[in-house]
C-alpha cells in the first residue's frame, strides 16, 4: 500500500468555523485504494476537516488536492467535475424523506449526466442489489431501519462509480450486529473495487476491522498527533493520549 501512489494531498490546510481555527498546519496523503480513518476525540474537527475534504467548506490557507487538482483553488465549474470522481455517505445518511429509495438514489445521476430513464433505473438496481437493498426501489425512508438506511445512503454514494468514497461517522446509531454488517460491505467494495475510502470514525471495532491507516486529531494540539497502523500505533506509539484512545481507556 506504501508503494501507491497519492490520490489525495492535504498540505498546510487551515480549518475552521469563521474566526475561529479548529485545525492548523494540516499534512497528510491518502493512497490509491486504501482505507484511510480520521479519528480522534469529539470536538477534534475530524467532520470539519472531511468537510474541506469534499469540497464544501474552502480556504486559502492550505491545499487539497485531488488526482491533480486543488479544490481549495478551482472555480465551482472544475469543483464539480471533481466530485463527480467522489461519493460520501454522510452520518444521517441524508436520505430524503419525500422521495422514494429509487428517487434518492438516482439524484447523482440526474444531476451530472444525462442518461436514458431505462439506464438509471438498471443502475439504481444494480447499486441497491449491491447493498443488500433489492426490492425495496419504492420504500420511503421512514419504513427503512437504521442501517437499511445507511446501505441506502452507500447505494447513492455509489451510483457515479466514484473512485474515491468518503464516510461520516459510518456505524453511528447502529447496533453492534448492524455495524459489523456495514464494516463487510466497506471492506467488500474496497477489494472487489479497489476504491479509495476515507472515513471519520472513533469506532474502535471499525478502525481495526478494516483500516490500512489513521490519523489521529487531537483538539488541544488542533492537529495530527500520530498516524500509521492502528494496531502499531495500540502497542508501540510513545504518545499517552494516543496509547489511552486504542486502549479504551479515552474519555470523550
Amino acid at each position: 500500500m506504501s508503494e501507491r501512489p497519492p490520490v489525495i494531498t492535504v498540505e498546510g490546510l487551515a480549518a475552521g468555523y469563521g474566526d475561529q481555527i479548529v485545525l492548523e498546519n494540516i499534512n497528510f496523503d491518502v493512497r490509491q485504494g486504501e482505507i484511510f480513518i480520521i479519528l480522534g476525540g469529539s470536538g477534534c474537527g475530524k467532520s470539519t476537516l472531511l468537510k474541506y475534504m469534499i469540497g464544501l467548506y474552502r480556504t486559502s490557507m492550505g491545499r487539497v488536492v485531488i488526482d491533480g487538482v486543488d479544490i481549495m483553488s478551482v472555480d465551482d465549474d472544475a469543483l464539480k467535475k471533481v466530485r463527480k470522481g467522489l461519493g460520501v455517505l454522510f452520518q444521517s445518511g441524508a436520505l430524503i424523506g419525500s422521495m422514494t429509495l429509487a428517487e434518492n438514489v438516482s439524484l447523482p445521476l440526474l444531476e451530472f449526466k444525462r442518461l436514458s430513464p431505462a439506464f438509471i433505473q438498471l443502475m439504481i438496481k444494480m447499486k441497491l442489489g449491491m447493498v443488500n437493498l433489492s426490492g425495496y426501489e419504492h420504500h420511503y425512508p421512514s419504513e427503512l431501519s437504521g442501517g437499511m438506511k445507511k446501505r441506502a445512503g452507500l447505494a447513492r454514494a455509489m451510483v457515479m462509480d466514484p473512485t474515491i468514497l468518503f464516510f461520516d461517522e459510518p456505524s453511528a446509531g447502529l447496533d453492534p450486529v448492524t455495524s459489523a454488517e456495514i464494516y463487510d460491505m466497506i471492506k467488500s467494495i474496497n477489494e472487489n473495487l479497489g476504491t479509495t475510502m476515507v472515513i471519520v470514525t472513533h469506532d474502535l471495532d471499525l478502525i481495526f476491522s478494516i483500516a490500512h491507516r489513521v490519523i489521529m486529531l487531537d483538539k488541544e494540539k488542533k492537529g495530527i498527533i500520530a498516524e500509521g497502523d492502528p494496531r502499531e500505533l495500540r502497542k508501540y506509539s510513545k504518545d499517552q493520549r494516543v496509547l489511552n484512545f486504542f486502549n479504551r481507556t479515552f474519555k470523550e
